[in-house]
């Protein structure tokens, strides 16, 4: 049995459920948390060894979550787990101290082994062609987001688009390749 404490951190009720079930088998004892309030709340109230966090808990950034939470508990790991996948994201969440960042879906040996592979991998696999059009649209998107630190008002102005649009692309998933 492992004994150490998980704080998951996610607004998905049955994801959560069945990712905690999961890791309570393994030996966590699992706290969750559906927006950063509670999760900083469940923080200040025990000491905690890892954390969960979603990139997108409601309208809220994980992203932002991370400096705070390191804030609060310095040695605490991170791994930051999205279906919102993009590499500006992953860079800024690695940036403000995440110990790891993975796109969904991720089993559970997927996230623990996340916790343990703060080394680079030299020898992974470099996709054989590059992204498609509609996947870099989706990177230089987060990328001015992220430049604008989430105001999507200005990120459209950027962009030159209506903010109503912008709005509609960053609900769909981003495209694969």
């Amino acid at each position: 049995m492992c004994n150490e404490t998980l704080l998951l951190i996610d607004d998905d009720e049955i994801f959560t459920r069945v990712l905690s079930r999961a890791l309570a088998k393994r030996g966590f004892s699992v706290l969750t948390a559906s927006d950063s309030q509670a999760a900083l709340q469940t923080l200040a109230g025990q000491p905690v060894d890892k954390a969960i966090v979603d990139l997108k808990i409601a309208r809220e950034s994980g992203l932002q979550l991370i400096p705070v939470l390191k804030a609060q508990q310095p040695s605490l790991d991170i791994v930051m787990l999205t279906g919102y996948s993009s590499i500006t994201t992953a860079v800024e969440a690695i940036k403000l101290g995440a110990t790891n960042y993975l796109c969904k879906p991720a089993d559970t040996d997927d996230i623990l082994a996340a916790f343990h592979a703060v080394a680079g991998d030299p020898d992974i696999n470099i996709a054989p062609q590059p992204h498609s059009v509609e996947r870099l649209e989706w990177e230089h998107i987060q990328k001015v987001l992220a430049e604008h630190k989430g105001n999507i008002s200005a990120t459209a102005r950027a962009l030159g688009m209506h903010r109503r649009t912008l709005q509609r692309k960053l609900q769909k998933r981003p495209v694969r390749r």
